[in-house]
């Protein structure tokens, strides 16, 4: 009983703090709603494909005749060479992805959010030529996960902030 009352009044100073759930009422909330009206424009490249198809997974988008937003999104993908031994050869790469990205309401054609995303990957760069290829592209895909997840969260704090109040 103690240790319930505890926490109940380490829980108390949190109840006023002004946070609130960015996914209120689920899937019919208005953060959620929001989301699957977001059309993915065509990004270019193999990091292109990998993020829109990131984005749209977790955009859950309906189509574009529903759309009401569009997202416009332009890649930076680098990978350079880091540590280089004696012989000029390269042990160590890192693969940046970054992102700059406008969200663009349809009916108005005005951009209402314009943002950057990014991550980068560090990759051992071995003997075996296939290896580092390899190394290199599951680089590329988890960056692009990470990138789509931060576009997405930042998108729903959009839609969280431009929904009216309960």
């Amino acid at each position: 009983m103690k240790r319930f009352a505890g926490l109940v009044l380490l829980a108390l100073p949190l109840a006023g703090c002004g946070l609130r759930p960015l996914y209120t009422a689920g899937g019919a909330g208005p953060v959620a709603q929001t989301l699957g009206q977001v059309d993915v424009a065509p990004i270019e490249g193999k990091s292109g494909w990998l993020v829109a198809n990131a984005l749209r997974d977790r955009f859950g988008a309906a189509g574009s005749s529903q759309a009401r937003y569009r997202l416009e999104v332009k890649l930076d993908d680098k990978i350079i060479g880091l540590a280089v031994r004696s012989d000029n050869s390269v042990t160590r790469e890192r693969r940046t992805l970054r992102a700059r990205y406008q969200l663009v309401a349809l009916d108005t054609g005005t951009v209402v959010l314009d943002a950057t995303a990014g991550s980068d990957a560090g990759i051992d760069v071995v003997t075996s030529e296939y290896a580092t290829i390899a190394a290199e592209s599951t680089a590329l895909e988890r960056l692009s996960d990470i990138v789509a997840d931060q576009i997405v969260a930042r998108v729903a704090l959009y839609a969280r902030n431009e929904s009216p109040r309960k």
